[in-house]
């Protein structure tokens, strides 16, 4: 059809022009669009292609209006210099956008303070749910915040927050996976780098000592926990002369701090120090050697953080909290043998 004989090709393609090119009718049309099981999966897929092929996408301000939403979701994040969060803050986004939904972000700034203004700000625009993805949100004001509009954590919270949905990674599981892949490759001396107090990292340095214990190699526990003030590895230099040939950082970020210090004291990795970060963001592939990590489902949990605002926006009540399993990618930091 050339553009002269196309009706839609000078306005915006309707409802009723999906209905035209799909040979179906409106009603079909719309119970498609909205996932409705009232019609088959063969016309939904025929109506869907349609839809792709003329350009259609719904009308939002038209289905704000029935739905008595916004169809804008807001996602606040504790910081935009760790991978891992603006990662899951693009899953969050896709998947919003595919449920027709817009996204506003807000940055913490790593302070609590921040934060609450951020939600705050975003509840007086009457926006329809808000996902945290962040620990550092105090736990009475997201409460309160849920009262306003539906809240998802992506996230371990410092205490358990009544009328929240969260989504986590079992992170003490991915710390196991770590300390079972570096015993596995010969090594028994495994530090454990982390600078956080927070409940992700808490989570993580027990499943450190959890699985040293496990292996038998409760004597060779050692946390080098930095501090904000100190984030120096120079503890590192004792324990690698004591013996220690494997670490275990936290994240990513502290994962490369260690093989930059590596790097500055002419030590080959892994062939002198075996390195495995956690959360597998863009920094695991970036590096030379590739870093082994522990893969965080981001993808999944910021679709299943936008499905729960949405079955909350829907009437749910109850509360969810769902745990992910994570999985290791090996690179060259940490081979298998």
């Amino acid at each position: 059809m050339t553009a002269l004989s196309d009706p839609t090709a000078s306005r915006r393609p309707t409802i009723l022009d999906v209905a035209r090119h799909a040979g179906t009718s409106k009603s079909a049309v719309s119970l498609a669009l909205r996932d409705d099981p009232g019609v088959s999966a063969e016309t939904r897929r025929r109506i869907l292609a349609a839809a792709e092929e003329i350009g259609y996408r719904p009308h939002v301000l038209a289905r704000a209006m029935r739905e008595r939403r916004t169809m804008r979701l807001g996602v606040v994040l504790t910081s935009l210099d760790n991978p891992y969060h603006t990662e899951v803050v693009a899953a969050v986004e896709e998947s919003a956008e595919t449920a027709g939904f817009s996204v506003l972000l807000g940055h913490g700034n790593r302070a609590s303070g921040q934060l609450a203004e951020r939600i705050n700000a975003m509840l007086d625009l009457r926006l329809d749910g808000i996902v945290v993805v962040s620990s550092w949100a105090e736990p009475a004001m997201v409460q309160a915040a849920s009262l306003r509009a539906p809240v998802v954590m992506i996230g371990r919270s410092l205490e358990p927050v009544t009328g929240i949905d969260s989504v986590i990674s079992d992170d003490e599981a991915g710390a196991a996976l770590a300390v079972d892949h570096l015993v596995a490759g010969g090594h028994s001396r495994i530090v454990h780098v982390s600078s956080s107090t927070r409940p992700a990292g808490l989570a993580r340095r027990r499943g450190y000592e959890a699985a040293m214990r496990r292996h038998g190699l409760a004597e060779h526990v050692r946390v080098l926990a930095r501090t904000p003030s100190d984030s120096s590895l120079g503890e590192l230099d004792d324990l690698l002369a004591q013996g220690y040939d494997a670490a275990f950082a936290r994240n990513d970020v502290e994962a490369s701090d260690v093989l930059d210090h590596a790097w500055d004291r002419g030590l080959a990795v892994p062939a002198d120090l075996a390195v495995v970060g956690y959360d597998d963001s863009m920094l695991a592939r970036r590096g030379r050697p590739r870093l082994t990590s522990v893969h965080q489902p981001r993808a999944a949990m910021g679709a299943r953080a936008v499905a729960l605002l949405i079955e909350r926006l829907d009437g749910r009540t109850d509360d969810r909290h769902e745990v992910l399993p994570p999985h290791l990618v090996v690179r060259g930091s940490a081979p298998a043998r």
